[in-house]
């Protein structure tokens, strides 16, 4: 629902978020009451310890103060439980039980202070036990008041000043902003909000230098980010209810699914043999992909062993050995590249881990295995790498030959320019063809690497005729469909499950979004249950709740008036979704230009559970399958390089391969996790 109104401002929390922090609270009071209590009757009648009456009165003070809190959270919980997340009436009284319980903070003060005075001056010739149950009282006080400034930090939203409410409304709920002074006040708000979002990112990258070019990123996230958060009342309760409740209703979808018929033999066909020759080619370059990530990911992969064997390796003074790579200060990147892929020292022609924004670590290599030059992208391992990924704006990509709009993710599209000057300028690629001029350059990356592999395979096809790209869990949002189509002649995008960085686009946020909004404005549960039923689920699993997730026919009139006093979730239009009544409304124009996976791409997915064996199966999928973001806790699990590579190596381990026939007539390879 929209955020909670108190104080004269707008907070990022809204009234029926106060279940679960009110509970626990509200556990610490009793106990502390009945501990206040037990106290109280053991010194009734010997409070004179000091001859005074202050520890009398604190006790007593203390067990009203407490009594008055206990009562107020009871009430803030049963309240706060009540109604749904788009019908806050039940719970209008919620802003008069922050203020009393506010008020109680006071009196909380004043004992704390008290009791703090007591144990200083006059807790002299008392038991030492009943000493310490005070100051005990006395610091958990203290913490508690302490917690609550840190809250009241985190909930504070620099945007929840109070809006001018517009004169009129349009016809589809929706504010009329078209008058002057309704867009000089939008205006002004996307441009607090651009500040504001700027702000935070120099805060948390305060590490980072402070120059042109980070700024300019900075100004570029923030614009984006603003525009995206700008046009819904959703708290961070909201979204997560919204998320449990799509990842049930999208397992409920694929349950219902038809069940796909096994085939028990193996595969014979052109595209059975494609599909296994082009799996063991990925698995092959996809150890080279997890080498790119240096030291960190070795010792991830291999706790035990890992940093015994890079132990002997790091910090020597290799100065004259290690020409050819750079950035790499203490020799442990290289040293994992070593032990990952088997290569030696004289299959490298240049490695460097330099890495800036738009700047990521590349190595170039000989595999005289697949008779290749083999470039290596590193994906997302640092802050820059992460500014680089979110820098999503789209930018021009011509290409001599490519008919159509040629355009590519903008962050990712300036590193593979970085690397492509390397490549070329550098002579790197000269070098490299002039000791092997009968191998074939192949390029591979994982994740950001991934999408910086393929954006460089594009740029070096008119050179490189028969080049060759793996790129393994890509950017969803990273080609237009015209640099999308002509790269699937020479790019394998390998996907895992139902990882999320591959379907993760701004049109895909933005459709999460609507579908979120959808959601929780139609269920008729309050959140708490939602999200602890969700916790549940997630945890451990079991059927999908039966909660409601279609409109019923809801007019958006309704969904855009406010609401026992309370405004809309949708608080200004966006044209990224008109109507909340149908997913596939011709309403529904994207505000942003759509991008697509590159190449064809080669889908992995995972059959069985804990409590039995694990099989994987890969088929060829397509671009269009991956338009929409899939909620599971295996979302970010399946990204990570080296479960990709599990899988990659289970699929072309040296065990009998089964064709399964999916009832499209595709075809797909099943095989057992090694």
């Amino acid at each position: 629902m929209p955020g909670m109104v108190v104080f004269g401002r707008r907070w990022g929390i809204a009234s029926d978020d106060l279940v679960f922090p009110g509970s626990f609270e509200l556990f610490i009071r009793v106990l502390w009451w009945i501990g206040t209590m037990i106290l109280f009757t053991y010194h009734k009648g010997h409070f004179d310890c000091n001859e005074r009456g202050v520890l009398h009165s604190y006790l007593v003070g203390l067990l009203v103060v407490l009594a008055l809190i206990i009562l107020s959270l009871c009430a803030i919980v049963y309240v706060s439980a009540q109604g749904t997340i788009t019908n806050p009436g039940p719970r209008r009284s919620m802003p008069a039980l922050v203020y009393l319980r506010a008020l109680l903070y006071l009196p909380e003060l004043v004992w704390a202070c008290l009791g703090a005075v007591w144990v200083s001056d006059d807790s002299k010739g008392c038991d030492p036990a009943t000493v310490g149950a005070v100051i005990a009282a006395v610091v958990a006080s203290w913490i508690i008041l302490l917690f609550t400034g840190i809250g009241v930090v985190f909930v504070f939203d620099p945007l929840g000043d109070p809006r001018p409410q517009p004169p009129t409304m349009e016809p589809l709920g929706v504010r009329d902003l078209q008058s002057s002074e309704g867009s000089q006040f939008l205006s002004t708000a996307r441009s607090l909000a651009v500040k504001v979002w700027e702000s935070r990112l120099r805060l948390l990258c305060c590490c980072l230098p402070q120059d042109e070019s980070h700024r300019a990123a900075f100004s570029s996230i923030a614009q984006l980010f603003s525009s995206f958060f700008s046009d819904t009342d959703l708290v961070p309760s909201d979204i997560a209810a919204g998320l449990a409740l799509l990842h049930q209703e999208q397992d409920k979808m694929e349950k219902s699914r038809d069940p796909e018929v096994i085939v028990s033999h193996s595969p014979s066909s052109p595209i059975g043999e494609d599909l296994e020759t082009e799996l063991e080619k990925a698995a092959h370059c996809m150890q080279f992909a997890a080498a790119a990530y240096g030291w960190p990911l070795y010792i991830y992969s291999n706790p035990l062993t890992g940093p015994c064997k890079l132990s002997g390796d790091c910090c020597r003074s290799r100065a004259a050995e290690y020409e050819i790579v750079g950035g790499d200060h203490l020799g442990c990147h290289f040293s994992s590249i070593l032990q990952s892929t088997g290569l030696q020292y004289r299959d490298f022609i240049h490695v460097s881990f330099h890495n800036q924004i738009y700047e990521i670590p590349f190595y170039v290599a000989l595999d005289h295995k697949r008779e290749a030059v083999l470039v290596a992208v590193r994906g997302t391992l640092s802050l820059k790498d992460v500014l680089t990924d979110l820098s999503a704006e789209c930018e021009n990509l011509p290409i001599e030959g490519v008919s159509g709009a040629c355009y590519a993710h903008k962050g990712i599209c300036q590193a593979a320019s970085y690397i492509y000057k390397k490549l070329v300028n550098d002579g790197i690629l000269n070098q490299a063809f002039s000791i092997a001029p009968e191998y074939k350059l192949v390029i591979t990356g994982h994740s950001l690497g991934a999408g910086a592999a393929s954006v460089l395979a594009i740029l070096l096809r008119n050179s490189f005729p028969t080049l060759q790209c793996y790129a393994f869990s890509p950017p969803g949002g990273l080609l237009s469909k015209a640099l999308a189509d002509y790269s699937k002649d020479f790019v394998i995008s390998v996907v895992l499950g139902k990882d999320l960085v591959p379907r993760l686009s701004i049109p895909n946020m933005e459709d999460l979004k609507r579908r979120i909004l959808k959601i929780v404005s139609n269920c008729n549960k309050p959140k708490y249950r939602i999200l602890l039923q969700g916790c549940w689920y997630e945890l451990f699993g079991g059927d999908p709740d039966d909660f409601p997730t279609e409109m019923d026919n809801r007019r958006e009139e309704e969904l855009g008036q406010p609401l026992l006093g309370e405004e809309s979730l949708m608080i200004r239009h966006s044209s990224s979704y008109q109507s909340l009544a149908s997913d596939d409304s011709p309403a529904h124009t994207a505000t942003h230009l759509p991008l697509f996976l590159p190449g064809r791409v080669l889908h992995i997915t995972e059959d069985g559970s804990c409590f039995s064996q694990v099989r994987y199966r890969a088929d060829w999928s397509n671009e269009m399958a991956f338009r929409s973001i899939l909620i599971s806790p295996r979302m970010l699990a399946d990204h990570m390089p080296d479960a990709v590579l599990r899988a990659l190596n289970s699929l072309t381990s040296d065990r009998p391969f089964v064709l399964r026939k999916k009832a499209t007539g595709g075809l797909t390879i099943i095989s057992r996790a090694v």
